[in-house]
């Protein structure tokens, strides 16, 4: 039986082409237009099927004429209640770090005992550590991958001397070089994801302090970043490994 389709618009005043139609019984979309040929083009696509033909089309094209995804505001959520995430999440809590440096850090004595000696002594014994061990009693999993640049910035060296203390109380730090990181197309954004099904994005000021955070709940914003956790996790390497090679 043919489809039922209804023509949604074009960007072309002249021949039509490209154009939007929608499937008004499944809600597809079909989309016509100039077909990509080159083959360098065609190289970088990702999960292109035999018999797939890519299309080239304006991006004003979906805008004006793509179905409308339904507005949702942020939600933002303060500190408080984004600890709080970290004694309720039930089997994994996973992070992806890529900033250059972070406010939070250089404020601490940690810090500066790094800055002056290169090493840190850790205390074990913090309210942050207590959390840590009694989530992995639980058997829940905490895990990193934080980005580093070539040179690592002091913010990142004291990162990976502060693995030391992170994975004696139950996580598990790997680490990637920024170039890695740009390979895959990793974005810049730090972010936690909990139980796979809550993304927390880490939103920073410009003297970079972390100000609030914003929860994503949607799944196929949660399935993207999902993904990004994977490609992160699958290339990088344990951060003793890491450390070893600067």
């Amino acid at each position: 039986m043919a489809r039922r389709l209804r023509f949604n618009g074009t960007g072309s005043g002249e021949d039509g082409c490209p154009s939007v139609h929608e499937d008004l019984d499944t809600g597809e979309i079909i989309i016509h237009g100039p077909p990509l040929t080159d083959l360098d083009d065609i190289t970088q696509l990702r999960h292109l099927g035999e018999g797939e033909v890519p299309i080239v089309v304006p991006r004003e094209l979906l805008v004006d004429w793509g179905p409308k995804e339904v507005t949702r505001d942020a939600r933002i959520i303060d500190l408080d209640a984004f600890g709080r995430l970290f004694t309720t999440f039930e089997h994994t809590a996973w992070r992806l770090e890529t900033r250059r440096r972070y406010a939070s850090d250089e404020a601490t004595d940690t810090y500066s005992q790094f800055v002056e000696t290169g090493t840190v002594r850790w205390n074990l014994e913090t309210p942050w550590c207590e959390n840590r061990r009694r989530q992995a009693e639980l058997g829940k999993r905490v895990e990193r991958v934080r980005v580093v640049d070539d040179p690592p910035t002091m913010g990142q060296l004291y990162l990976l001397d502060n693995a030391r203390r992170n994975s004696a109380v139950g996580e598990e730090i790997r680490n990637l070089s920024r170039s890695e990181a740009q390979r895959l197309r990793l974005p810049d954004e730090d972010f936690w994801i909990f139980d796979s099904r809550l993304v927390a994005v880490l939103n920073f000021d410009d003297a970079d302090n972390l100000v609030d955070v914003e929860l994503i709940a949607e799944p196929a914003e949660v399935v993207r970043y999902a993904r990004v956790r994977d490609a992160a996790w699958h290339y990088s390497v344990p951060y003793e490994d890491f450390a070893a090679r600067l």
